[in-house]
């Protein structure tokens, strides 16, 4: 596929932060090929399989977790990418690691972690990414991290849209291998970061009514989504009320998709390189002012019906004790950690609390409700709501 002019370019990327000897290379793959190919064989990545999407530890097999929701994001990120003619392997790769960062629980943990570590220098799941995929996960014998290229680790970066005050982690390794905060990323990461906004606006719908925290009901008060569902029961009368809920999903999230890659083709006009989408004094990539309006609409009504349900606070309260008394707990007892991490146990602060803040933030679900048990004598209760 021939790539648009404002693509970015494998063969022009601005290299990796370590120089690599590719004598034996491992197939003949793109730059970008080879970022996403360390991504998923990383053993952070394995680890979003239990982490906290919506619903934290879920006994149900259907729920989805940090990992699912990577891998649809990927999805719908490629066919973005695909269809305004971007580098769909860079896309992807974006796609698939821009959660690695979350601790256990979810914004539960990562409150949590900030409150811990608020005078040494705080918790930031997005720079937390960056610091798994540079430093912590390190499988290679010549050099730290995954060593990524610069494309892919500055749209982690800049996740959200240029970075003005980056926090320590993000600051540090700005200084050893710069990212160029100040301006807006790539296309693909543009992409990725909306194809996160369209997935989760949709699952999480999904999920929420699987669970009964969501009634349709409560659902069609939204304007457009009962204008949606009413057509879906008249093309498919026979339909059931399960089946037309996952057609409303599917639905929801080719609108969504088509008036990304629409709004996204006219923004783009007269960009003819990447240097011109960085330079641009805003986003290029996003929805229509009309589904803007809609999309958040919709996030509010799950922030109100799913996010803030009383059950979920009430998870979310005792994970995050979990999270503190974990951090407690290692703070006063290092023989509570694994033998490697108390042996690369700084003395000195900020050092020491970051390790402990990155030893937790490793950990799944599973792990630090085991953990916690391990050290309390008692399995924390609550947490499970589905």
């Amino acid at each position: 596929m021939t790539l648009a002019p404002y693509a970015a370019d494998p063969a022009a990327s601005r290299g990796r932060e370590f120089a690599e000897n590719r004598e034996g290379t491992r197939g003949p793959r793109s730059e970008f090929q080879r970022d996403r190919d360390r991504i998923v064989h990383s053993i952070a990545f394995r680890r979003l399989k239990a982490k906290t999407q919506v619903f934290i530890a879920p006994d149900g097999d259907h729920y989805r977790t940090r990992l699912t929701h990577s891998i649809e994001v990927a999805q719908i990120g490629r066919v973005i990418a695909r269809a305004l003619g971007l580098d769909e392997d860079l896309t992807e790769a974006l796609c698939l690691a821009h959660d690695i960062g979350h601790p256990p629980f979810g914004h539960a943990g990562e409150e949590a972690l900030q409150e811990a570590m608020a005078t040494r220098g705080g918790f930031d799941h997005n720079a937390h990414t960056l610091r798994v995929l540079m430093r912590l996960e390190s499988p290679y014998c010549d050099h730290p991290g995954l060593n990524l290229s610069w494309d892919l680790l500055e749209g982690l970066a800049k996740h959200n849209g240029p970075v003005a005050t980056p926090n320590w982690a993000l600051a540090e390794l700005d200084e050893t291998f710069p990212l160029d905060l100040g301006a807006w990323p790539s296309l693909e990461a543009q992409v990725a970061a909306i194809a996160d906004d369209i997935a989760y606006d949709n699952h999480d719908i999904d999920d929420g009514l699987r669970a009964g925290f969501l009634l349709l009901d409560d659902l069609l008060e939204l304007a457009p989504i009962a204008d949606q569902y009413r057509a879906i029961e008249a093309r498919y009368p026979n339909a059931s009320v399960d089946q037309r809920l996952r057609e409303l999903v599917r639905s929801r999230i080719g609108l969504m998709v088509n008036d990304v890659i629409e709004t996204t083709r006219a923004n783009a006009k007269g960009m003819r390189s990447v240097a011109d989408v960085r330079a641009h004094e805003a986003p290029l990539a996003g929805f229509s002012t009309g589904m803007a309006e809609e999309e958040r609409a919709l996030k509010a009504f799950m922030y109100e019906r799913l996010y803030y349900h009383p059950e979920q606070l009430m998870a979310a309260t005792r994970a995050r004790d979990v999270v503190s008394r974990l951090f407690a707990a290692y703070d006063q007892n290092p023989d509570s950690l694994p033998q490697e991490w108390r042996a690369a146990l700084p003395k000195d602060e900020p050092e020491r609390s970051r390790h402990l803040a990155d030893f937790i933030a490793g950990m799944t679900d599973r792990f630090a409700i085991r953990q916690c048990t391990a050290i309390f004598g008692r399995e924390p209760e609550g947490l499970r709501n589905v």
